[in-house]
């Protein structure tokens, strides 16, 4: 049997290179071990047997142990046939391992068909709970790109890959005591869930930079492998996109410093793709502008990043109708705009950056040789919806992990389509929506702006998208004016930013049969903390915390459920950057100290870990010494008018002190309907705004969000025209 073993390790290191990591955690794991693998190809059971220094007892599907195939490889091995739906199939194998042996299972049950993990059966969990076995963790990578794995089709198949078995540290089941019968199944299975996931996730390189990920991902995918469009209707692949970074990297090398940070005031284009490519490419940092933000909001920002210089497009100003705030901005940076540097552009250079991209490994390895993944990678700003708009300072580790996170809880295919309207500025339009696909092989179409509601639709028709990302007042939006059919072919709808209503959520179920995803997170956090799963689902929840991330909740004195959240990770921002001290860098801090990050959110979790937000901590108001969650006051008025948007803010007035104000979209609003509600709801009456000021419209920022500042002063103006009408 050795010799056997010895054979087929052999044969398989000279095909797929095989590595293995970890095995000391083989061997910390004891005598009892139960061996919990992701199932990538028929491979994967060979590797096991091959690399794995004793004997295993495998648990084999009942179904697959008939096919002769599978009967001649098991003629080798000691195994249990199993039903993964049947728990009395389960006892053969705790028998097993009581008795000292190790054994591998499955927990799939199946083989995967989407490139991730497919659905976990609670039985590998019971199996491992009710014997005492130390669960050891394995991730096998690279078979599925073999022919041996059900993938074709979906990723680009090679003969012989690079194939590497990640062995985690062993862990163990802490299922509560006092749970009993399905209740102790499910939570076992949850437990193990999670731990493939986080699997999944920590045996991902995400500790690497943000240009060699994408030259893997060209490695993976093909450089003829299409991967972003945009209006223009000229897709370009890898090593098109490539080809363009290095033309404009030539320029950017040229006009500005090294290390230094360069702002890019564009919109959503190829464009935008390329020169943030290209500053990557000369060791320079992205800082991408909020162009929504207007003249102050600009300037705000230039000083807190301390921008000597910005690319932007003579079309795009003209089309925005910034002529003006650039004439104030070129008073304080130098403006550089792409249309020069692409006229400057000569043939030579032009055949240079051709070679440049089919070798880019070798053209990167001086300008980027001293970047290291904690470096950092783009600034983005906040919105400023509630005060001056700050720096956030992403490293490329952190934009990288966050996209492991959620691909090790969504199956992304490069089959997928993913129609990308948040502006880049924006962190789910950057990170979410535009490099997540960049390094999955995913394609993405670019439209400049989220608020053309009737375009939209008409887009995600034409394109096939399959995933789309928005902000419940743009979702709300296009699902008024889009057909029935034009969002087809989508299957994974983001909602983030802002709560998402019911009503919306109720509109895309009934009107197009999908199920929007609702998640949470904040820029500083690369943007994703929670996130709704096909999988792991609650309506009304943001989900549950993603793999890597820890939390801690701060007692808020006068809120009972739920605290302040604070979160640490590896995607969580590096700092900020303030106008007040331009360019200097501020780590992120907390009360649990430097590392964490403060949200700034109250939020409870539950039992299962769903994340449930009550509002934000500066969104609270003292009302006759108790807290008023604003959020809920827009929650009430919500429930009344569903097709309107509601905005719940306070405002000092003369001679009473300050006073919960909603802003609304809804002409009828009146106090007397929110009393009628809050009453029929057994509310207090602190719950209910004492007035209500009705606009065609609610000011968003460029993001999709509700710009409270703004409608602070759009409620002072309001009142002010009232105050003097009456005299």
């Amino acid at each position: 049997m050795n010799t056997i073993k010895e054979m087929v390790r052999w044969l398989l290191t000279r095909l797929y290179a095989v590595e293995i990591k970890g095995l000391e955690h083989y061997r910390q794991a004891g005598e009892r071990v139960l061996i919990i693998a992701n199932h990538s190809s028929y491979l994967d059971p060979v590797l096991l047997f091959a690399f794995f220094p004793d004997k295993l007892t495998f648990a084999v599907n009942s179904r697959m142990a008939q096919a002769w195939w599978v009967r001649l490889g098991l003629a080798f091995v000691n195994f249990v046939a199993m039903d993964p739906a049947n728990p009395l199939s389960l006892k053969k194998m705790v028998r097993q391992l009581r008795a000292g042996h190790k054994a591998v299972i499955f927990p799939e049950g199946r083989m995967t068909v989407t490139g991730a993990l497919m659905k976990v059966y609670q039985g590998p969990g019971m199996v491992a709970e009710r014997s005492g076995a130390a669960m050891l963790p394995v991730r096998i990578d690279g078979a599925q790109y073999t022919p041996f794995s059900h993938l074709r089709g979906r990723v680009r198949i090679r003969w012989f890959p690079k194939i590497t078995l990640n062995i985690l540290p062993p862990r163990a089941l802490a299922v509560p005591a006092s749970l009993r019968g399905r209740a102790r199944r499910d939570a076992a299975g949850q437990m193990l869930s999670d731990i493939m996931t986080e699997m999944m996730f920590e045996t991902t390189g995400y500790r690497d930079t943000l240009l060699h990920a994408l030259l893997d991902a060209r490695r993976i995918h093909g450089g003829a492998h299409v991967v972003v469009e945009d209006i223009e209707r000229r897709p370009l692949t890898y090593n098109q996109l490539l080809t363009r970074m290095f033309v404009l990297g030539e320029g950017v090398a040229r006009d500005t410093r090294a290390g230094a940070r360069v702002g890019v005031l564009l919109p959503n284009a190829v464009g935008t793709v390329a020169i943030f490519l290209a500053l990557h490419a000369q060791g320079r940092i992205p800082a991408m502008l909020n162009y929504s933000a207007g003249a102050r909001g600009l300037l705000a920002a230039l000083r807190a990043a301390d921008l000597r210089v910005i690319y932007t497009s003579r079309q795009f100003v003209a089309a925005a109708k910034l002529e003006r705030a650039m004439t104030r901005l070129a008073q304080r940076v130098r403006i550089i705009y792409l249309e020069d540097v692409l006229a400057g552009v000569t043939l030579p250079q032009r055949v240079r950056s051709w070679v440049a991209a089919r070798f880019a490994h070798t053209a990167l390895q001086h300008p980027c040789r001293h970047i290291q993944p904690d470096d950092p990678a783009v600034v983005l700003f906040t919105s400023g919806s509630e005060g001056a708009p700050k720096g956030v300072v992403l490293s490329h580790a952190n934009l990288l992990a966050n996209h492991a996170q959620l691909a090790s809880r969504f199956a992304f295919s490069a089959q997928d389509v993913i129609l990308n309207v948040l502006p880049m500025f924006h962190s789910f339009g950057l990170s979410a929506a535009t490099l997540l696909p960049l390094f999955s092989g995913m394609k993405t179409f670019l439209y400049p702006t989220p608020l053309h509601y009737r375009i939209i639709p008409e887009i995600a028709y034409d394109v096939n998208a399959t995933i789309l990302f928005g902000t419940n007042t743009f979702l709300a939006a296009y699902a008024c004016h889009a057909h029935p059919y034009d969002f087809y072919s989508l299957r994974y709808v983001f909602a983030g930013a802002e709560r998402l209503h019911m009503e919306t959520r109720r509109v895309w179920s009934e009107k197009f049969g999908l199920r929007l995803f609702e998640g949470y997170g904040a820029t500083e956090t690369a943007p994703v903390l929670a996130v709704n799963t096909p999988m792991d689902y609650r309506a009304g929840s943001v989900g549950r915390l993603l793999p890597g991330v820890e939390h801690h909740l701060v007692a808020v004195p006068g809120i009972e459920e739920g605290g302040r959240l604070e979160v640490r990770g590896p995607n969580v921002m590096l700092g900020y950057l303030h106008a007040e001290q331009p360019g200097v860098l501020a780590p992120a801090t907390a009360l649990r100290g430097t590392g964490w990050y403060d949200t700034g959110d109250i939020v409870a979790i539950d039992t299962d870990g769903y994340v449930w937000i009550k509002g934000r901590a500066q969104r609270y108001a003292e009302v006759g010494g108790e807290m008023v969650s604003l959020a809920q006051v827009e929650a009430l008025a919500g429930r009344i008018w569903p097709a309107a948007t509601h905005a719940a803010v306070m405002v000092p007035i003369a001679n009473t002190g300050e006073q919960v104000i909603l802003l609304t979209t809804e002409v009828q609003a009146e106090c007397a309907r929110l009393h009628e509600q809050a009453r029929a709801e057994g509310l207090a009456e602190i719950n209910v705004p004492q007035r209500v000021v009705s606009v065609p419209e609610l000011p968003l920022s460029g993001s999709g969000k509700v710009d409270y500042s703004a409608a602070r002063r759009c409620i002072e103006a309001s009142l002010r025209e009232r105050w003097e009408a009456t005299g």
